[in-house]
């Protein structure tokens, strides 16, 4: 792998390692580019803390390590500073004034709720009910139209456990508009490597026939997971059985 753009931090409070190993493991892989997207925070009205990403009074120590790495590293790595986020509008305002004076590179869309925690169920659960795929893909298309994302994050997260039909018929819809905006779909690493039901081999199919191409998001939660043949072999398998073509740079963000 070339570059990742889907890369943790122990600040999300799910992942483990000091910033500096993620970068040392990227330059041991032979990346040439490295994307940091930790869980975004985000400002409840309510005061409610999240458990799984970031606090805002860790916003500034993320980008002051960070930036320290991306200019000690400079001749060995490009590297850029971002966030994965859910797309949820009533609470985009305060999240955008939290970050205003940063210097963030780029967002990915990982859409773990779509209703804000604690109130919104995760996304990744096994899903009957066809209203609730509808609604998780409309929000990723929603979201997309923005503009405030690069790609999503293993868009096939949601799990639907109904008909195959109903299945193809809300993914088609997300790829041709993936399709259409010439936005990779994400090989996500992390689901490939743990045998989780995401990255689906029937998405990746699904998206082929529609003209897709495909990116390898590492989901990095672990600095070894940043240099990993293994899983990477498997990702690209994935890619080759589907019919899809790899890219290894997203527009804009490549090595400088």
């Amino acid at each position: 792998m070339l570059a990742n753009y889907h890369t943790h931090t122990s600040r999300c409070n799910h992942a483990v390692g000091e910033d500096r190993a993620y970068v040392e493991s990227a330059i041991w892989g032979g990346m040439k580019v490295l994307g940091f997207s930790d869980h975004c925070p985000w400002l409840y009205p309510d005061g409610y803390v999240s458990a799984t990403r970031m606090t805002p009074a860790q916003v500034d120590g993320y980008f002051t390590s960070l930036l320290r790495l991306k200019q000690e590293y400079a001749s060995d790595i490009t590297i850029y500073i971002g966030f994965e986020s859910e797309y949820s509008p009533e609470l985009l305002p305060a999240q955008e004034a939290l970050l205003k004076d940063y210097p963030v590179d780029y967002q990915i869309l990982g859409q773990h709720f779509i209703r804000p925690e604690p109130e919104g169920f995760y996304t990744g659960m096994p899903v009957h009910d066809e209203a609730l795929l509808d609604a998780y893909i409309s929000s990723l298309i929603e979201g997309m139209e923005t503009g405030r994302y690069l790609y999503v994050a293993h868009p096939d997260l949601m799990g639907f456990t109904g008909s195959q039909a109903i299945y193809d018929k809300h993914y088609k819809r997300l790829c041709r508009y993936l399709k259409e905006h010439d936005i990779p779909v994400e090989i996500n690493l992390l689901g490939v490597f743990e045998h989780r039901h995401y990255t689906n081999p029937h998405f990746l199919s699904l998206a082929a026939g529609i003209g897709c191409k495909a990116i390898i998001g590492c989901d990095a939660h672990q600095p070894e997971r940043l240099c990993n043949p293994v899983a990477e072999k498997q990702c690209r398998r994935l890619a080759a059985d589907a019919g899809l073509e790899l890219i290894d740079y997203l527009p804009g963000f490549d090595s400088e």
